[in-house]
This record gives structure tokens, C-alpha cells and sequence, in this order.
């Protein structure tokens, strides 16, 4: 079951959703939307190789705006922390910047319960397009689960800004 925006407010002021900063004019009829950090890393490894930590450098979007060309891929972040011990947050693209031929989180779009940090937005341009620090790109929705409850404690836990591909921790 998705909560309402009101639910998703009323889960803020009582402590069971976690998203900081909050901005209650951001609460949408069933979802919350987030912004677009100023960061983002672009892979510098040649091939990505899943047993390897990938090599990758960081830089900040301008205020003016980045362009991305056709077939361009970063990692960025929301500006909010979101999280919550009681629902299970999905990421999803603003249909706007979908129509507008850019990709936002195409994959990994479930948080899990527990889980708490910056969200790395996954961003592929399939035509030229700009972005911008601050901009709504993705919203999140709350749902209940079903079942006892086990808190995430991975390895990308309480997350800072983009996080680059941690799967060689996995041990593939």
C-alpha cells in the first residue's frame, strides 16, 4: 500500500520517515520530490570491472547548468537524506525530465527499510539535455510492507553525496 502525501507528512512529524531538509510545499498527492545535488562522479576506470573498485572522479554541476550529450552517464545525489525503519522508499524519475530523454534511476529504484542517506541518482542522457543544482529531478514514494522487518546494514549505509558501484565488496 503507497501512503498519501499527507500520510508521508504526518510519518515526518512522527519520526517514522526520515527526509532532511524537509519542505512541506515538496509533498506531492502520493510521493515527496527531490532535488539534484550540486556533486557528481564520472567513471574514469576504462572497463568496469564488478570484482574491482571502480576509479572515478568527483566534480559539482555549475550554476549555470551541465550539459549532458546524448549517451552521457554520471552519478549524482538528492540533496535530502531520506530513509525510514517503517516503509519501504522507491525512487522514481519526475515524468518531465523522463519526456525530456533523460534516465533517472532506471535501476535500483528500492530503498531498503533502514536505509538512510543521500539517494545516488543514476542520470543517462538519451538526447542532449541540461541539469541543474537544485532542480526537482526524482521524487520518492512510501510504501508498507508486509512481514517482520529486518533493517538494512549494508555497505552504502548512511551515504554522503553519489556513491560509485560498491558490488566487488560482494565478493563476485
Amino acid at each position: 500500500m503507497i501512503l498519501t502525501g499527507r500520510e508521508i507528512s504526518k510519518n515526518v512529524e512522527d519520526s517514522r520517515i526520515r527526509i532532511e531538509p524537509f519542505d512541506h510545499a515538496r509533498i506531492t498527492t502520493n510521493s515527496y520530490d527531490l532535488t539534484l545535488a550540486e556533486e557528481y562522479i564520472e567513471y574514469t576506470s576504462e572497463i568496469l570491472d564488478p570484482r574491482k573498485a571502480p576509479e572515478y572522479k568527483k566534480c559539482t554541476i555549475p550554476v549555470e547548468g551541465l550539459r549532458l550529450k546524448k549517451g552521457d552517464f554520471i552519478l549524482a545525489s538528492s540533496k535530502e537524506r531520506v530513509g525510514s525503519d517503517h516503509f519501504v522508499p522507491i525512487i522514481h524519475a519526475k515524468s518531465g525530465i523522463a519526456r525530456m530523454g533523460l534516465f533517472v534511476h532506471v535501476t535500483a529504484d528500492l530503498i531498503d527499510i533502514g536505509s538512510f542517506g543521500n539517494v545516488t541518482f543514476q542520470l543517462y542522457a538519451t538526447l542532449p539535455v541540461k541539469v541543474y543544482p537544485g532542480m526537482l529531478l526524482g521524487q520518492v514514494t512510501f510504501w508498507t510492507p508486509k512481514g517482520e522487518i529486518k533493517l538494512y546494514e549494508g555497505k552504502y549505509q548512511n551515504s554522503e553525496g553519489p556513491q560509485a558501484s560498491k558490488i566487488y565488496a560482494d565478493g563476485t
